[in-house]
C-alpha cells in the first residue's frame, strides 16, 4: 500500500480550491501541500489488548485478517466508567480496568445468516448505547447479513438491485442494565440492502441536541460510482439518515421519522435522509463546545478523502464532486478537474479538511491506492489542555495521524491546515502507529470516552492505546 500525501490547502475563494484556467484539465496533484510538522507531542499508552479473532469462513482477503478487527471504543453512559469495543467478527466486549470480557455474542444471535468474512465492514459494524441506558437498558447495533436472508428477507427501504447482503439495525433491551454480561430481548428495527460488500451500514450513534433521535450514516453500497444513488433522495444510500427509535411513523412502523428532518415534507424524498451525497460516510463524530457541530469523515474513491461538517440538507456532491473538486460525466481517467464556473449556483457542501492521495510515478492511474480517512474527534477533555480544539483524524492503512484546529474547520471557509504531531510511546521514545500496530497496515480506529479522553485502536494487533499527554 501507498503511504497517503497529506494535504492542506489555503482556498482563493470559501471552501474552494483554486480557480484553474481550464475546467476540462484534470489536476495531476489536487491537494498538493503537505501538513504542517507539529511540535506537538502525543503520549500513546497501551491500556487494552482484545482477543484474536477470525471471519467464519476464513476470508479469501488477506486485509480480514487481522489480529482482531476493533472497530470503535466509547464508554457506557451510565456512570459505570465500563468501556465498550466492538469486533466486526461479532463479538461485543466490555472493557474494565483493563481487561476485556464478552458482553454480548452478536454474530452467534443471527448465526444463520450473519456475513463477516467477505467485504471490510461486514460483521457487527457498530454499537451506540441509548443516552438513559442505565435506566432502559437500551442499545444499538448494525450488522451484516447474507445467504438465506436475502431470499426471505426484505428490506424496508429501496433496496440496491440484487444486493449482496443486508445492514440490520437492531435494537437491544438489557434486563439487567448494570450486569457485565447481556441478558434481556431485542427487535429489528430497519434492514437495507445493498449491491456490494463495500460501503454499508456505517456509525450509528444518538444526537447530542435530542437524545431520542439516532443518526445512521449509510454508504453508497459500492454503486455510487457508477449510479446516482448518492443524488437520489428515494434511496437510502451515500446519506445520513435521522430516525427515532422509538417511534412508529416510518416504513415498516418500527422507528419514527422525525418531523424536523430536512426532507420529510418533499415529494418522493425519503424523509430518514437528513444530508446527502456521500460515498462512504465512515465515522461522525461532534464536537462538544457550544455551540455543538457534527463532523463526517467520508472516504474517497481515487483522489480525495474529506471531513465535512454536516447540515441538514447538506448536499456534500458524490459522485459528481470528490472533496472540492470535480468529476466529470464518463471520464475514464479517474482524475478530479478544478469547479466550473457555475459552481456556487450548484449548493454543493465542501469539505472543512481534506488530503489527497500521491501515488508513486508510473502507478496505475486508477487502481486503489489504499488511502481511507478516519474521522476521530476534537478534544474537548480535562486532562490534556494542549489538545484541546483539536479534531484528531487518521488513514486507516499507514495509520499516520494529524489534527486540525477545530476553529479552522467550518463550511464556507478554507480547507484548515492539516499539522502532524510526534507520537511518542510510554518511554518517550518517538514511534510510528506501524511500529506500535507491528504491521504496515494498521487500519487505524478512533474511540472516545465519557470524560472525552481519546483512544487510538488497531485491528492489526488488536491492542488499544490511550492519549495520555501532550506537550
Amino acid at each position: 500500500m501507498v503511504l497517503a500525501a497529506w494535504a492542506a490547502v489555503a482556498c482563493t475563494s470559501p471552501a474552494t480550491p483554486p480557480a484553474q484556467p481550464d475546467p476540462d484539465v484534470p489536476l495531476a496533484d489536487p491537494i498538493p501541500t503537505e501538513p504542517v510538522a507539529s511540535s506537538l507531542r502525543l503520549t500513546l499508552e497501551e491500556v487494552a489488548s482484545i482477543p484474536r479473532s477470525s471471519p467464519v469462513p476464513e476470508p479469501s482477503d488477506p486485509r480480514l485478517v487481522r489480529a482482531a478487527r476493533i472497530n470503535y471504543l466509547g464508554e457506557l453512559p451510565d456512570g459505570s466508567g465500563r468501556l465498550f469495543v466492538p469486533d466486526l467478527n461479532g463479538k461485543l466486549y466490555l472493557v474494565r480496568g483493563g481487561a476485556p470480557a464478552v458482553y454480548l455474542d452478536v454474530g452467534g444471535a443471527f448465526a444463520a445468516d450473519f456475513w463477516n468474512h467477505q467485504g471490510m465492514g461486514a460483521g457487527l459494524g457498530f454499537v451506540a448505547f441509548h443516552p438513559d441506558f442505565a435506566r432502559n437498558g437500551l442499545f444499538y447495533t448494525v450488522h451484516t447479513e447474507a445467504r438465506e436472508a436475502l431470499a426471505i428477507k426484505t428490506p424496508d427501504l429501496p433496496s440496491q438491485p440484487n444486493p449482496s447482503h443486508h445492514g440490520v439495525l437492531t435494537e437491544w433491551r438489557a434486563t439487567d442494565p448494570s450486569a457485565d454480561v447481556f441478558s434481556g430481548t431485542r427487535r429489528e428495527v430497519l434492514r437495507l440492502g445493498f449491491r456490494t460488500y463495500i460501503h454499508g451500514f456505517q456509525q450509528i450513534d444518538f444526537d447530542p441536541a435530542d437524545p431520542a433521535l439516532l443518526f445512521l450514516a449509510v454508504g453508497d453500497g459500492g454503486a455510487g460510482v457508477s449510479s446516482n444513488d448518492p443524488q437520489d433522495l428515494a434511496m437510502p444510500h451515500g446519506k445520513i439518515l435521522r430516525i427515532d427509535p422509538g417511534g412508529t411513523s416510518g416504513a415498516n412502523r418500527k422507528y419514527g421519522i422525525p418531523s424536523t428532518n430536512p426532507f420529510v415534507a418533499r415529494r418522493g424524498a425519503l424523509g430518514e435522509i437528513y444530508a446527502y451525497g456521500l460515498r462512504n460516510p465512515h465515522r461522525f463524530s461532534w464536537d462538544t463546545a457550544s455551540p455543538s457541530r457534527m463532523f463526517v469523515g467520508n472516504i474517497g474513491e481515487h483522489n480525495i478523502e474529506s471531513i465535512y461538517e454536516v447540515a441538514a440538507g447538506a448536499n456534500f456532491g458524490w459522485p459528481r464532486r470528490e472533496g472540492p473538486f470535480a468529476l466529470l460525466p464518463g471520464d475514464g481517467t479517474c482524475s478530479v478537474y478544478p469547479l466550473p464556473g457555475d459552481d456556487r449556483e450548484l449548493g454543493y457542501t465542501y469539505p472543512v479538511a481534506a488530503y489527497d492521495h500521491d501515488p508513486p510515478p508510473g502507478f496505475p492511474r486508477c487502481r486503489d491506492t489504499g488511502d481511507a480517512v478516519i474521522g476521530g474527534f476534537v478534544y474537548r477533555g480535562a486532562v490534556i489542555p494542549a489538545l484541546t480544539g483539536k479534531y484528531l483524524l487518521g488513514d486507516d492503512v499507514n495509520g499516520r495521524i494529524v489534527y486540525a484546529e477545530a476553529g479552522e474547520m467550518g463550511r464556507g471557509k478554507a480547507l484548515a491546515l492539516l499539522h502532524e504531531p510526534v507520537l511518542l510511546d510510554i518511554t518517550g521514545q518517538p514511534v510510528t502507529m506501524q511500529q506500535l500496530a507491528g504491521h504496515p497496515r494498521v487500519d487505524l480506529r478512533f474511540g472516545r470516552d465519557g470524560a472525552g479522553e481519546i483512544y487510538v485502536l488497531s485491528k492489526a494487533n488488536g491492542k488499544i492505546w490511550k492519549v495520555t499527554a501532550a506537550r
